[in-house]
Parts: structure tokens; sequence; C-alpha cells
């Protein structure tokens, strides 16, 4: 009967989190991820591209007398990918025994995690609500949602020795995101239960990988290294309380792609494009063929609008805490995860993103130049989820 009623719950929770994955508010947005949001034209749809003359600061960045092309905002891209990081990381729920010898743990986890939806990267980077009537998304998201959600389907199994896999698969409400990913644990003190060796505590390090598709925004994979102590209580005969606390490094890897910066037009209409300057199709208005598109009337800046942002590679330091409550073989969980340090703090490597930097206050002279990542995110906040399970464990 705990089993039927496992089932059904499971199965509730799965087509209640499918029935609000229709919607997609939160699904990323980068191409409004730019410098400067004059470059294209309000409006539904939004990203039709705006080349009025006009000095603006993607003129002065790209030594223009007027505006040319969207210049993409690489410090904006790698704060979003930061925060995503770490909603969509390995949660290490569990403790720091396995399941045992043949054992299985099929679970249901729910996490949520809070975001900095005030900032403007979220705003920007984000569909936002869907018009019914054209179907288009606005040119901004004016209110994001302040908490992430993850729902996953888990499957835990023990070899034996302490080793221990899981299979994750989960999916994003307000997203098409779709996460998957495994994790592997080698339980160092498990097995000890009398005498002096049973007032130990279990120790196991472990590892997790995860990464996303349903999204051609950008792709993103976070692979973190865990360290977990954790004491179970027996109450009774048939019942255990297991509090668990641990210590999880993120890396965390984002790429964008080719982006269109402005999606609702196309370059080649826009050129009216009638080939490329080669000999034989040589374009009047340059005296020498540099394979560049010849435009019959039309403009080529568009062309110029599909950009790659700086690969995102970060780092987050994490502290966990958990508790599980085991009654025969349904288990329930709980899971608190936080930063240690703040973010800008806890990268390690030399990596840089470029920043549009005004050589002197007032001047007007601006140029891109790299920046590191800790000095980067040195202002993001830390972040914070909750993980909740449901399960049974065989």
């Amino acid at each position: 009967m705990r089993a039927r009623l496992l089932g059904l719950a499971a199965g509730s929770l799965l087509c209640l989190a499918s029935g609000v994955a229709f919607a997609d508010p939160m699904d990323p947005a980068i191409e409004r991820l730019v410098l400067d949001p004059n470059c294209t034209l309000p409006g539904n749809p939004p990203g039709r591209i705006n080349d009025t003359p006009g000095q603006t600061q993607t003129d002065l960045l790209n030594g223009r007398g007027q505006r040319q092309q969207c210049a993409p905002d690489h410090a904006a891209f790698k704060k979003l990918i930061n925060q995503w990081g770490f909603a969509l990381a390995p949660t290490a729920m569990h403790s720091a025994r396995t399941t045992g010898f043949g054992g299985f743990h099929l679970s249901i986890e729910g996490v949520y995690t809070d975001i900095d939806q005030g900032q403007q990267y979220w705003k920007q980077g984000t569909q936002g609500p869907v018009d019914a009537n054209t179907n288009n998304a606005s040119g901004s998201n004016p209110s994001p949602s302040s908490i992430l959600q993850l729902y996953s389907l888990k499957l835990r199994k023990s070899f034996g020795f302490g080793l221990e896999l899981t299979a994750a698969v989960g999916f994003m409400p307000q997203t098409s995101i779709l996460s998957g990913g495994a994790d592997v644990r080698l339980s160092l003190l498990e097995g000890f239960r009398t005498g002096l060796p049973g007032i130990l505590p279990d120790i196991a390090v472990g590892g997790g990988v995860r990464t996303i598709t349903g999204t051609p925004q950008f792709q993103l994979t976070v692979a973190g290294l865990d360290v977990q102590v954790s004491k179970p209580i027996p109450i009774a005969d048939s019942s255990i309380i297991t509090p668990w606390v641990g210590f999880q490094y993120l890396w965390i890897f984002g790429d964008s792609g080719l982006v269109d910066l402005t999606p609702a037009t196309d370059p080649i209409g826009y050129c009216n494009f009638s080939g490329i300057n080669v000999p034989g199709n040589s374009d009047p208005a340059k005296p020498v063929n540099d394979g560049q598109p010849v435009c019959n009337g039309g403009s080529p800046l568009d062309f110029n609008n599909n950009v790659v942002f700086d690969n995102a590679r970060l780092e987050r330091q994490r502290l966990i805490f958990g508790l599980s409550y085991r009654y025969e073989i349904v288990m329930f969980g709980a899971e608190f995860i936080t930063d240690i340090v703040d973010p800008g703090d806890a990268q390690a490597g030399n990596e840089t993103t470029r920043v549009p930097v005004e050589s002197s206050p007032g001047s007007g002279n601006w140029s891109m130049q790299s920046v590191k990542d800790s000095e980067l995110l040195k202002d993001e906040p830390r972040q914070w989820s909750l993980v909740l399970e449901i399960g049974a464990m065989f």
C-alpha cells in the first residue's frame, strides 16, 4: 500500500509539473544582452535592427560615427550563467551512507533556488510574458520569477564496497530546459555498526555532473565534487533519522554558440543579397573582391549582428546541510545549500571578460578591456537552494 501511495504521489507531482512547463516566461533570451539597447527598435516583434545615425556607446566602441551593429554584453551573459549554473548543479542530496549492497533508491527531487531577479540581466535575458494575439514575447521580462524550480527523477544504486551510482533526469517549469546527469560516490567508513568504530560517523566523497538541453540559447554543464559526513539515528525498529553536512565545489561551463542579436530582421532580405563579392560578381562600391556580401540597394549591417559571447568558466563553493527520515521503505528528505564565499571570491582561475571601460569619467572615449571574473562577480550576491525529496528504498 505504501508503494502504491508513493507511486500515486510521484505521478501527481509529475503531472502538476508538466502542466506548468508549457509556460516559458523564464526561457533564456540572451539576444537581448547588448551594451546599447538602442541598437534595436522597440515594438512587436522585438529585435529589429536600428541603423538610425547617431552617437551611442556602441558607435564609440566600434569607432564609427553612426550605429552599425549591436555589441554583446559579455559581462551580463557571464553573470546570468553564474546563477543558472547554481540552480542546475548536482545537489548531492543523500547521506554519506549508501543504499547497501544491491540496494535501490528511487525518488523525486524538487530544487528551489533563489536568483537576483531584480538585476537587468534577468529582465533582459529571459523571455517574459507572451502576447496571446501575436504569440511573440515582449522586449523584456518586467517581473522574472524570484525562484527557479527544478524537478528530477533519480535512481541510486549501490554496488557494494561503498560504491554508489546515481542517474537523474529533470525539467525546469516556466522554461523549456531539460536536465540530465549522473553521480558517483564512495562511502569510506560505511559498515561499522558495533563496538568503538560504531560511534564513528559515515564519511563519503563523490562527484556529479549535470547538463541541459531544450534551449538553443546556450550550452551549460555543471560538475561538482563533494565530501559529506552523516550519522544515522535509529528510532524504534523501523525508523531512521539521518542528518548530514557537506562541502561541494562546483565548476560551471557555459557557452553561447552563435546568437542573432536582431532576430526580427532577416539579414539576407535587409541586404537584398545578390551574392558574394568575388570575381564575376564584384561589388561596384569596392575596388577589390573581399568575399563579403553584395547588397543590391540594401545594407549589410545586420550580418554583423551574429555574435558569440565570451565563454563562462566559473567556480562556486557551497555548504550543504541535510536531513532524511526513513520509515521502512519510504524516505523523506530536505537539504539546504548555500555559498560559503561570495561568487567573486570563489573564482580561482585567471579567466577574463571583455567589458566597456571609459578612459576617464565623462570623456566619451570607450574601449573594450578584459577584467578578471573575480572582479566582475565581486558584487554578485550569494545564492541558496532548498531541496526536497520523497522516495522509496528497496
